[in-house]
């Protein structure tokens, strides 16, 4: 029986209990809701397993603990550990893949859906009880547009990209899509070029990793191809947009909307370009939520389970 420590367990909901109960049976474990970068070390200190989300675990804090046997990541993303380190000293690192392919896919339609419906326009004006008032039984306020005979590009044809192209192509969208490396990802779509993808896009979304590649890839030259129509969508990584040049094309009517699920800083800084945009009804924010419906939530539990177990079970 080892020790475990969760050190950002509030990241995974206030609705997991008995997943987390589960974890008692492989030994004693700690919960903290977060942990602060001046409280890890004390926190880690004699564990065998890690468990975390966001929280940094660098190469140092892994020398002071010999016993540890594993640093385990609750999400898919593993930019918060030292994996050289860990390496080096013979610490496993498991992270937690193919947890969240619906919920972001589902997430990403239900930004892109409202903003091509203009669904809080239509729901203010009943609800300010304009629509009571009016003379019609309807009320065409900006026109909405049908995602059949669209163009959808998708940025980052992974098993995310994959879902949702799959789900483009069920609403009668054509659906290309754009990789930094240039390879085919998936022969039942079109691979396109960088100049050809923004310029024939009406929607974009976003379902890449955050890398050399993909840092500031949308920029004031992007948004300068695209579509007055386009739509924009990033549930990939906040660093693939350039947050001064969305806002910007925002404002200056360059592209129709945006929705954000993840940003640049994470919370978002109260200074942020994004906060400041004047056209806010082109605009949705979520707060990097796309990846946690329950379902997601529960299957990454059960991935982290099984990848703590394999260990303290050695």
């Amino acid at each position: 029986m080892g020790k475990i420590v969760f050190l950002d367990a509030a990241s995974l909901g206030n609705d997991m209990q008995t997943e987390l109960d589960r974890f008692k049976s492989l030994g004693e474990v700690i919960f903290y809701d977060a942990t602060k970068p001046e409280e890890t070390k004390e926190r880690i200190s004699g564990v065998e397993v890690i468990v975390t989300n966001k929280v940094v675990i660098d190469g140092e804090m892994m020398k002071e603990n010999p016993q540890l046997k594993l640093i385990a990541i609750t999400a898919t993303g593993m930019n918060n550990v030292d994996l050289e380190a860990a390496e080096k000293l013979g610490i496993k690192v498991k992270n937690a893949v193919n947890y969240s392919s619906e919920s972001v896919a589902q997430q990403t339609f239900a930004m892109l859906l409202s903003l091509l419906n203009h669904i809080h326009e239509y729901d203010s004006f009943v609800k300010t009880k304009k629509y009571s008032k009016s003379d019609s039984f309807t009320w065409i306020g900006q026109s909405f547009y049908e995602l059949k005979d669209k163009t959808y590009g998708i940025f980052g044809m992974g098993n995310i990209g994959r879902r949702v192209a799959e789900i483009a192509t069920a609403f009668g969208a054509k659906v290309i899509y754009f990789s930094t490396s240039g390879k085919v990802r998936d022969e039942r779509f079109e691979l396109v070029s960088h100049d050809d993808f923004y310029k024939r896009a009406d929607i974009i979304s976003i379902h890449a990793p955050l890398n050399e590649k993909t840092f500031n890839a949308i920029s004031m030259n992007e948004f300068e191809m695209m579509k007055p129509n386009t739509v924009l969508v990033n549930v990939g990584r906040g660093g693939i947009v350039d947050e001064h040049a969305l806002a910007y094309a925002i404002d200056q009517n360059q592209i129709a909307g945006a929705g954000v699920d993840v940003f640049m800083s994470e919370p978002t800084p109260l200074d942020s370009p994004l906060m400041k945009v004047k056209k806010k009804d082109k605009l949705i924010l979520s707060p990097h939520i796309a990846w946690a419906s329950k379902e997601a939530r529960v299957k990454l539990l059960g991935i982290t389970f099984e990848n703590v177990r394999g260990v303290i079970a050695d």
